[in-house]
């Protein structure tokens, strides 16, 4: 396997695109429950506010996936947005260190199967743990630390997060060896919970599933009135 390109070699060398017939549709809106001003995507933007937005504060994901930038030109907290809708910017992200979407790009998802190494150092190194068609909501639970410094991306596009759970900043891994954590633009050698991106192209519904509003509680019958006080007794009339 080739040694992992930096973003710009990716980029250049059609990475950002989806497989052969992948279609992708983004619309992003300038404020929160998808009103003001929009814009729809099909293709990588290194600027949204190119395309007349000053800020984005919904998202709608007709097909996908994506991933979204919190800086211009790909750069910055990485977030991943799967098919279905996100009506303000926590629900694309719960790190707490970002509230902007600047540049975005369709993520390359060119397999049905996946297999992630992580490893405990860097170069390849250390403790190995090996992940196969699964996602992981906690490493520790299943024996591994959460020190992962290098990590070979086999098949399949996955997403790690810093804290268990899924919380926590994201981190995107297509296909490709990542010999260090500064090669994911991680802060430091973290992660916690990994979990696979699904494609529209054998996942029809993608992983992100909105759920459906809770139905409207239908009144049941009225109880049993309180019972009527009872009658005073008769007096005996006069005689």
């Amino acid at each position: 396997m080739s040694e992992q390109q930096s973003a710009p070699e990716q980029l250049a060398a059609g990475k950002s695109q989806g497989g052969a017939g992948a279609t992708y549709k983004v619309v992003l809106f300038e404020f929160e429950n998808f009103q003001g001003c929009k814009a729809e995507f099909s293709a990588e933007c290194k600027d949204v506010t190119e395309k007349g937005l000053e800020k984005v504060g919904s998202v709608i994901v007709d097909s996908g996936p994506w991933v979204g930038y919190d800086r211009h030109g790909f750069t910055g907290e990485q977030f991943i947005l799967e098919k279905g809708e996100y009506p303000r910017w926590d629900t694309w992200t719960n790190s707490q260190n970002s509230y902007s979407l600047l540049s975005l790009r369709p993520l390359k998802v060119d397999s049905a199967d996946h297999k992630l190494h992580l490893y405990e150092n860097p170069g390849f190194t250390g403790r190995k743990m090996e992940i196969v068609d699964d996602d992981v909501p906690s490493l520790w639970g299943h024996g591994f630390q959460d020190r992962v410094a290098s990590i070979k991306a086999l098949n399949g596009t996955w997403v790690g997060y810093m804290y268990p759970g899924y919380r926590g900043r994201q981190f995107i891994f297509e296909r490709g060896d990542f010999k260090h954590w500064n090669d994911w633009e991680a802060p430091a050698p973290q992660i916690q919970s990994v979990r696979r991106v699904r494609d529209m192209q054998w996942h029809k519904r993608g992983c992100f599933i909105v759920p459906d509003p809770a139905p409207a509680p239908v009144p049941g019958p009225d109880p049993d009135p309180a019972p009527a006080p009872p009658a005073p007794p008769a007096t005996a009339g006069a005689s």
